[in-house]
């Protein structure tokens, strides 16, 4: 896909998840997701890739909520939500390639504001390393169909510490299109040694 729906852009989640239901009928059985998302970790710095291990679900809406769909249980199993196989496989691509590669907690949220320099600190206490307004409910999907998932975050602005750092639209835009092909890269590589 090139792009998504995002539920800051006022759909509702079975039009964010669509296009997940689709996949799962045309037989995918691994999914690629993406992000740009902000660092919550000190350790992170612009233009890092972190690669998804877990997430926090702070959508208003769950992907899931109505009636079930065939294609999974009423309530599906998240405890590998992330395939850690695919996680191994690309630590050992990045190791190769010399790619710097972090590994993190993604947080979504509904959006479309950037966090506030509080709302930063509570997604970090709670467990975050990253924060963004995507991914989450499509992993749900996902999952719930049976698809494995493999995840990256760009980190794309920091926040959540002692000095607030201001951000723009364009500068996340721009650390994101720095990281994009490193994190391609990897992910070639990923499909190359299927």
């Amino acid at each position: 896909m090139k792009g998504r729906f995002h539920y800051y852009e006022g759909y509702n989640m079975q039009e964010v998840t669509f296009p997940i239901r689709v996949m799962h009928e045309l037989g995918i059985e691994t999914l690629f997701v993406s992000n740009a998302s902000g660092g919550m970790n000190s350790e992170f710095k612009i233009g890092d890739l972190m690669i998804i291990t877990d997430h926090i679900n702070f959508f208003p809406e769950h992907p899931l909520h109505g009636p079930n769909f065939p294609t999974g249980p009423r309530f599906p199993d998240m405890h590998e939500a992330y395939d850690h196989k695919l996680i191994e496989k690309a630590d050992e691509i990045a190791k190769e390639k010399n790619i710097r590669v972090m590994h993190g907690v993604y947080t979504g949220v509904q959006g479309p504001t950037f966090e506030t320099p509080a709302e930063y600190k509570m997604y970090r206490i709670l467990g975050g390393d990253a924060v963004g307004m995507s991914t989450v409910p499509e992993v749900i999907v996902a999952r719930h169909s049976g698809i494995k998932v493999f995840g990256v975050s760009v980190i794309t602005d920091l926040g959540g510490f002692d000095v607030p750092v201001e951000v723009s639209h364009e500068e996340v835009q721009e650390a994101a299109n720095m990281a994009q092909p490193l994190m391609t890269e990897i992910m070639r590589e990923m499909i190359k040694r299927a």
